[in-house]
């Protein structure tokens, strides 16, 4: 294990820890001495080697998805990055409140947690689109595809399928629902 993946693992399970109020001790204590304070210090800082079976023990010590545990870019260096989903918010503001009312409130609600007052444009991530899907009742490339006709959402976003989002139907019903269309003139 490479020292700069060791300590970034480290520091995830650092995290994970103080998030979930537990000091070292507190960990030994609360897993009656399964995990050594001084065990899950040295691989906090990276000191000592994780295997995959600790670290999945860890995993459900903690109550979390193995996932969780992983360093930010290893969770996803096998796929395909994903697309880049930018909204233009100035052309948001000039569309009809009827329909495009509930994206202006995604937006405003994506800005307020953080902090990003820009004006111009908000990128979003494909969990925001598929949330979006549900709030308008279309699968997520539909409402990708309504949002790129509004000129709202840069094209990139029709990369989103239907596969995208498990439904009791496996995704074939999804997207037959009333197109309604906004005045892009």
């Amino acid at each position: 294990m490479s020292s700069d993946y060791a300590k970034a693992l480290g520091a995830r399970l650092r995290a994970i820890r103080t998030q979930q109020g537990l000091s070292l001790h507190g960990v030994e204590h609360k897993s009656r001495g399964r995990w050594k304070a001084v065990v899950i210090g040295s691989y906090e800082r990276g000191d000592r080697a994780v295997t995959v079976q600790k670290l999945a023990e860890l995993a459900e010590f903690y109550g979390i998805p193995v996932a969780e545990l992983i360093p930010g870019d290893a969770r996803h260096a096998a796929s395909e990055p994903p697309a880049r989903l930018v909204l233009d918010l100035e052309r948001l503001s000039s569309l009809p409140n009827d329909a495009a009312g509930p994206l202006a409130r995604y937006a405003a609600t994506i800005q307020a947690q953080r902090g990003d007052y820009n004006g111009r444009v908000l990128s979003i991530r494909n969990d925001d689109l598929r949330t979006l899907a549900v709030i308008y009742d279309q699968s997520p490339s539909s409402v990708a595809d309504r949002f790129i006709e509004w000129g709202v959402l840069n094209a990139d976003a029709r990369g989103v399928t239907e596969t995208d989002v498990p439904s009791e139907q496996g995704g074939a019903d999804r997207g037959r629902f009333e197109e309604r269309r906004v005045p892009t003139g």
